[in-house]
């Protein structure tokens, strides 16, 4: 057969169900075995979305999404989305193009080093130099992408090795089960935690895997150990549990900070260090126990006393079997955290001011969504009250990037939501700014046929560092910008298109375009005056008055 249908037989017995780019020529043999494939080409009209959406699709399912895309400008437009892949752990496999490497006519055309390039964001990357290596090739990079920590990996198919005569076939994917944490590292945590008098659970990014949440769950139940998230360990445990202290939003001075303090054990599970730590560790402060499929990167902040290193599930399992509720446990100070945490977020859920304030934007919007709906939020300063105010009940029902952080990921990540979940409602949030780096892909949507509700935060202007600037006392300079009409735009993409005029109208709109089907777009004019207020000064005050009150 030809090296590329090969290549097309080897993703199918990897289970890729789409593939998700913009092919070049270099890519027309690819092409070719694809259109005789299973696999479903989404066509995007960016490949910086292919790549977000491909990432977002291992996120979801724990298996490689797949990008593609031709040399030059089109690997180059990947590099984001594999930054965010590899620093968000989502499992993803590019291909890109290039032209013959054994003989060519074109000198260096667009011809740049893709492979090194691609080398410093992903777990690994190569050029396939023959066909008949393809198979171990493909294995390889899928094995990489989706072993823990899952990351981006790199596969570049040249024009002449694709067309290639081979005769070889897939190579299957092994039966493998992770390594589970040693006993004695479980004793060592077992003895921490009891001796403690106030410790506390802190569930991170990597703990948002399959099978993790059950065993989360059933931990906190039996042993009553409160807990708190962080932005990327949302919805492992529900938010709404009565031990759930929030989620760790604002980098410091709320209220779960206060219960951090008081911690003298910390059970930090799924711990990873691209997210901004929720504390800081000091010598002498708190014992640290660190659960993780990896040991601890240690550095100035984070230098974890006990170690369980393995699947975290079977951690946890092997952890709540071991361990039983102390009677030197204290937790009448966090119960009064969660207690104020729950009280503040339900401050401002009925504001009527127009246009509409974070906290209202948040609440209305969790109204209208179900428990298992997915919202996926892009970059901007909107995403702090979301961590923080929307509490998710199921893992991977709020697609949030504290990671890489970029702008532009929002709506192909609600995009590839829809694809791996049809049937449950799927939500865009997105700021203007962010919106409109990929906004191109609402005709991906529509020509697609997604049920897909987009709402562009508008406030003409890129928020989030406007925030930021007024905090430092700097001048208001450099970040206000103009919008199209984001109705007549979204109807020019053959979507509906609807613009709020007034607080009270979001939540019937919103539950009118979910029951409507298609793609919607809401502009929705917000109003960010509060911000500074509220996360930079109300927040740190009350909780500190709160901990001055236990003494």
């Amino acid at each position: 057969m030809k090296a590329s249908d090969l290549m097309v037989r080897c993703l199918e017995t990897e289970g890729v169900e789409f593939v998700f780019g913009i092919p070049g020529e270099e890519n027309l043999d690819l092409l070719e075995s694809l259109a005789h494939s299973r696999i479903k080409l989404i066509l995007t009209r960016h490949e910086q979305a292919a790549g977000f959406m491909a990432a977002t699709y291992g996120r979801l399912t724990g298996r490689a999404g797949v990008c593609l895309s031709t040399l030059g400008p089109g690997a180059t437009n990947l590099v984001t989305a594999a930054a965010y892949a590899q620093l968000g752990a989502m499992p993803m496999v590019m291909i890109t193009g290039q032209k013959p490497i054994k003989r060519s006519k074109q000198g260096q055309f667009q011809i740049i080093d893709v492979v090194d390039m691609m080398t410093p964001i992903t777990k690994s990357t190569c050029q396939i130099v023959s066909g008949p290596s393809i198979p171990a090739r493909v294995r390889e990079a899928f094995r990489q992408a989706d072993e823990e920590r899952p990351g981006a990996t790199h596969l570049e198919l040249p024009e002449d090795i694709a067309a290639e005569d081979v005769d070889e076939q897939p190579i299957p994917a092994s039966d493998v089960r992770r390594p589970v944490a040693e006993h004695k590292a479980i004793s060592r945590a077992v003895a921490l935690l009891s001796a403690a008098r106030h410790p506390l659970l802190v569930i991170g990014a990597g703990a948002n895997r399959k099978r993790c949440a059950r065993m989360l769950r059933a931990f906190v139940d039996r042993q009553g150990i409160p807990f708190i998230t962080t932005q990327m360990g949302k919805g492992v445990v529900d938010e709404n549990h009565p031990l759930c202290l929030g989620n760790a939003a604002v980098s410091d001075g709320d209220f779960p900070h206060r219960a951090i303090e008081q911690s003298d054990c910390i059970v930090n599970v799924g711990h990873d260090v691209v997210e901004k730590p929720p504390f800081v560790m000091k010598t002498g402060a708190r014992k640290v126990i660190h659960i993780n499929y990896a040991s601890a990167e240690v550095d100035p902040v984070y230098f974890p006393q006990v170690e369980v290193v393995g699947d975290i599930a079977n951690a946890m399992w092997q952890l709540n079997e071991a361990l039983s509720r102390q009677p030197n446990w204290d937790f009448d100070f966090m119960h009064s955290v969660c207690a104020a945490m729950h009280a503040h977020q339900e401050e401002g859920i009925f504001d009527a001011r127009f246009p509409v304030t974070p906290a209202r934007l948040v609440a209305d919007i969790r109204r209208v969504m179900p428990s298992d709906s997915v919202i996926a939020l892009d970059n901007g300063v909107y995403k702090i009250w979301f961590a923080r105010n929307y509490n998710a009940a199921v893992p991977n029902s709020v697609l949030l990037d504290n990671a890489l952080a970029s702008m532009g990921a929002g709506l192909p990540s609600a995009m590839a939501a829809k694809l791996v979940h049809p049937d449950k409602p799927v939500m865009a949030i997105c700021g203007d700014g962010g919106f409109m780096m990929n906004s191109q892909e609402l005709e991906t949507a529509v020509r697609l046929g997604l049920d897909l509700v987009v709402v562009v935060l508008n406030d003409s202007a890129y928020g989030m560092i406007k925030w930021k600037q007024q905090h430092m006392g700097l001048t208001d300079f450099g970040l206000d910008f103009g919008n199209p009409d984001f109705v007549a735009y979204a109807q020019s993409y053959g979507a509906h298109g609807h613009r709020l005029s007034a607080t009270e109208q979001l939540v019937p709109l919103l539950k009118q375009c979910l029951a409507s089907g298609g793609v919607h777009l809401v502009d929705v004019p917000v109003d960010y005056s509060d911000n500074d207020r509220v996360l930079n000064r109300e927040i740190p005050e009350r909780s500190r008055a709160l901990q001055a009150a236990q003494g």
